[in-house]
């Protein structure tokens, strides 16, 4: 079970999260160096808090700081496929090693089956999004120019490991976004303002990724969607499944957008 949120945050506190989703938007999303500075007054903001806070909070710094120093972007050589893969995986096994096996309260975990079969809304909404998705997706990558910010070389092996690594990183994303941030949020902060702030997170990566424009909306949006369907499943596996049912479009959208011959499936 989640933890229950302490009614109030001291305001240490509270400056401690406003800074860590500064540094967030700052030094991820618009790559900006001085967004460093916001990040170590996020650390500093830590030392007023309450041991409980500082312990847990810390580990998103530790996490961010990791990504900071990623060269996050759509790049699928193999050189850098490695580069990217491992201080990812860090940035989620450091936190949950810490919590389970150092502080020993297991706050991060992977929560992966309710124990029961998905409802029939459950199936329908996951073939909603897909619906969505086709419309929304191609208009997306079109009007804003963004399908540019990934690279689709014709030949087999790079196409695997496109459709791979947009796979992974789909699977990377609720891994540390759904359960690692929002899961160590949610004992300070209630739900609502737990799932703001992993949306931010969400949000600043994607951006720097390569979803520009108007894109951040509905990025944004569907951060917070994740957040509350995770909420009412507690099943990883079930908003795994829907961020990789969307991936498929988006590999599909980016096929067509920059190789029109190969592939004509979309209207949009």
């Amino acid at each position: 079970m989640v933890p229950e949120a302490r009614s109030k945050l001291k305001a240490p506190e509270i400056g401690a999260i406003i800074l860590l989703c500064g540094a967030a938007i700052v030094l991820i999303g618009l790559q900006l160096w001085w967004g460093w500075a916001l990040l170590a007054l996020s650390v500093l903001a830590l030392l007023g808090c309450e041991e409980q806070f500082r312990k847990d909070i810390v580990l998103l710094n530790i996490s961010l700081i990791i990504l900071a120093m990623t060269k996050i972007n759509t790049d699928i050589s193999y050189a850098h496929i490695i580069e990217m893969a491992i201080p990812l995986g860090l940035a989620v096994a450091i936190p949950y090693c810490i919590s389970r096996f150092v502080y020993k309260d297991h706050l991060v975990r992977f929560r992966f089956h309710h124990g029961r079969s998905w409802y029939k809304t459950e199936i329908l909404y996951i073939f909603v999004t897909l619906i969505v998705s086709y419309f929304l997706l191609p208009f997306y990558l079109k009007n804003t120019g963004a399908y540019l910010n990934w690279m689709v070389e014709p030949g087999t092996s790079p196409l695997i490991r496109f459709f791979l690594g947009t796979n992974a990183l789909g699977l990377w994303d609720e891994l540390f976004f759904i359960s690692t941030v929002l899961g160590i949020l949610r004992r300070f902060l209630s739900f609502f303002w737990a799932n703001i702030v992993q949306a931010v997170l969400f949000t600043s990566f994607l951006y720097e990724l390569g979803f520009i424009g108007w894109g951040v909306l509905m990025i944004f949006a569907f951060a917070i969607i994740q957040g509350y369907v995770f909420r009412k499943t507690d099943s990883l596996f079930y908003v795994i499944t829907i961020h990789l049912s969307i991936d498929l479009i988006l590999f599909l959208a980016l096929l067509e957008a920059h190789h029109p011959e190969w592939l004509n499936i979309f209207i949009t």
